[in-house]
């Protein structure tokens, strides 16, 4: 089947689920994994929530004004080796990016944290614990997952930490995009990202690039693991391609403006 095909099989397959969810649903904001459907190579995916519906609660996964723009986003659980060597290609480029830590992370690699600070890199909230946020439905718990990452931050950093949040797994619920909302966190999903999370089945650089590329679109949340190899040894070559595209990067703090 031709690449071309592929995608108009996968589009018409997307919009009847897009369809059969919102049929089932009746509007409402089904618990889920955040996933994504691309129906034409270089246009916007659809996700589980349109841009409407997660903008009533200050998530976005897209830049909506749909510029030729990309904002650069990381998640990290542990430390793989690789952050040192992003951080240095991210300077190199001059590219702001978000990096989403879990509070092991902050403990065990303080200097990475405020390095990243330091440089100018948004640290989002990733949770204390990396729990299935949506099984914490009573809100002091779900508060208490995103004030023990703050006062950590803030002891290792002395600087308050920015208020952004990505679920762990991208699993989320209406009720968890409420309470974020209301401690004041705006909701980071994403709208471009590929299977580089398996350490113990990483990807070529040319199957990361046949991933990434031809999906590329104006305003994409990209999301990367720096927990990758792959990721670390491409990330100087892929900006570059990007900015041969024509794309330039934003931080994510204008987002949401």
């Amino acid at each position: 089947m031709r690449k071309k095909d592929l995608f108009i099989l996968l589009g018409a397959l997307c919009a009847a689920i897009a369809l059969a969810v919102s049929q089932f649903a009746g509007g409402a904001l089904e618990t889920g994994a955040w996933g994504l459907c691309f129906r034409t190579e270089g246009q916007l995916p659809t996700g589980p929530a349109s841009i409407q519906e997660l903008k009533e609660y200050n998530a976005a996964y897209v830049d909506a004004t749909a510029k030729k723009v990309l904002y650069l986003t990381f998640d990290a659980g542990y430390e793989n080796g690789c952050t040192e060597k992003i951080l240095d290609v991210l300077k190199k480029h001059n590219v702001p990016a978000a990096f989403f830590l879990v509070g092991n992370y902050i403990e065990k690699n303080a200097d990475l944290v405020r390095r990243m600070v330091d440089e100018g890199h948004i640290v989002g909230n990733h949770t204390m614990h990396h729990y299935d946020m949506s099984k914490l439905s009573d809100k002091a718990a779900f508060e208490k997952e995103l004030k023990d990452l703050e006062t950590l931050f803030k002891d290792t950093t002395g600087k308050e930490l920015p208020k952004y949040y990505r679920p762990p797994q991208g699993i989320y619920s209406e009720e968890n995009l409420k309470m974020a909302k209301e401690l004041g966190y705006q909701t980071v999903f994403w709208s471009l990202a590929y299977v580089d999370w398996n350490n113990d089945s990483q990807p070529t650089a040319q199957q990361a690039f046949d991933k990434l590329l031809p999906r590329t679109h104006n305003g994409a949340v990209v999301l990367l693991h720096s927990t990758s190899t792959t990721n670390a040894e491409i990330l100087d070559e892929l900006l570059a391609k990007w900015e041969e595209m024509g794309y330039t990067f934003r931080s994510i703090d204008q987002l949401f403006h």
